[in-house]
């Protein structure tokens, strides 16, 4: 495995995130941020949160195995979501936790999420940008 995943004594243990992901890989490979598209571009998920979640997370899945990795390594992830309150929480974690049973997969990363006014079209509502090493 390219990543590992700590959480170092002194910070707090997170239950959806790692606070550290150390590559130790030999490709970097940089993802467009992934949204709610099916693969002929189509809208999944319109004014649904857990559901555009996890079609994002699964695009994410699809491009890095694309390239020869797994989303194990996946090193940090970067979501945006559209007026951000902690409200939306259960609906965040309802998406990754789908796409990630769907995937067979740990969603748990490094993670960073930032509330947004808008994304490049009107009807998303989650980007997600991910940072990957392969070996």
């Amino acid at each position: 495995m390219t990543v590992e995943l700590i959480n170092p004594a002194g910070l707090p243990t997170p239950e959806m995130y790692a606070q550290v992901g150390i590559a130790t890989g030999t490709r970097t490979v940089y993802l467009a941020g992934q949204v709610a598209r099916d693969a002929d571009g189509r809208p999944v998920g319109t004014g649904d949160l857990a559901a555009q979640v996890e079609q994002a997370f699964v695009n994410v899945h699809t491009a890095i195995t694309a390239v020869g990795g797994s989303f194990d390594d996946v090193a940090k992830l970067t979501i945006y979501i559209v007026d951000w309150t902690p409200d939306k929480m259960a609906a965040f974690g309802e998406g990754a936790m789908r796409a990630a049973a769907r995937l067979g997969v740990n969603p748990v990363k490094p993670v960073t999420l930032i509330g947004v006014a808008a994304l490049g079209e009107p009807d998303l509502l989650v980007e997600i940008d991910a940072i990957a090493v392969l070996a």
